[in-house]
Parts: C-alpha cells; sequence; structure tokens
C-alpha cells in the first residue's frame, strides 16, 4: 500500500517576515484582560466549582479593541500581537483557576494558611504547580 502524500506545510508568515509581536501594549492588553477574566474565574470556580476557559473571549475582545484603537487613529495590530495578547490574558486566567481550587482543597485537609515567612512558599508553590 502507498503511504499517503503529506502537503508541503508552508507558515502563514514567512520567517523572513518583520512584524510587531511583544510590544507594550500587546502585553498590557494581555494583563488587563487577564486580571479581568482571572478574577471572574475565580469567583465562578469558588462559587461554583467550575469555570470555562477565556482564551476565545480575551482574543475576541483584544481583537475588538485594537480595531476600535486602528479606527481612531491609531497604529492597527498585528496578527502576532494579538496572538500575544491572548496568551497573557489566558495566562492570567490559568494562574486564578489554579488558585481557586488548590487554597479550598488546602484547607480541606486541614493545613493552616497563615501566611507567614516560612510557610508562604509552600502555599505559592502548590498554587503554580496546580496551574
Amino acid at each position: 500500500m502507498a503511504s499517503p502524500v503529506v502537503p508541503k506545510m508552508e507558515p502563514f508568515i514567512a520567517p523572513e517576515t518583520r512584524m510587531r509581536e511583544f510590544t507594550v501594549r500587546a502585553v498590557l492588553t494581555g494583563a488587563v484582560l487577564g486580571l479581568i477574566f482571572g478574577a471572574s474565574s475565580l469567583y465562578l470556580v469558588l462559587k461554583v466549582g467550575l469555570t470555562v476557559s477565556a482564551s476565545i473571549p480575551v482574543a475576541v475582545i483584544s481583537l475588538a479593541m485594537f480595531r476600535a484603537w486602528s479606527k481612531m487613529g491609531g497604529r492597527d495590530s498585528t496578527i502576532l500581537e494579538n496572538n500575544i495578547t491572548q496568551t497573557a490574558g489566558s495566562a492570567g486566567e490559568s494562574l486564578a483557576f489554579g488558585i481557586g481550587v488548590t487554597m479550598p482543597a488546602i484547607l480541606i485537609l486541614g493545613f493552616d494558611l497563615e501566611l507567614r515567612a516560612c510557610c508562604s512558599w509552600h502555599c505559592s508553590a502548590v498554587c503554580w504547580a496546580s496551574s
């Protein structure tokens, strides 16, 4: 039996193309959206016990924000800037979820959550590992 023909993969953006990617605008927008969606995700996970991924809403909102900015006379964003914004927003939401499911579990197991210098790193390590 003959092996299937695999089409040659061509990247969406050529390697020699110079585009803006890691800009202050993209990082700040992603951080603000990550903070907003992280807070809502943390509330939802503590209230209901589950949450939704914020990756797609952050991507859509950032696209709308960047497009509105360009309509007001600002520079339009690139696809790579939108990717950075979506990644930063999604990471913020994921960290909030990790904290939201880890801290109640630690309390249920009976551990003390006093944030003294000697034990605060335990809580931080568990939260970061769960995220």
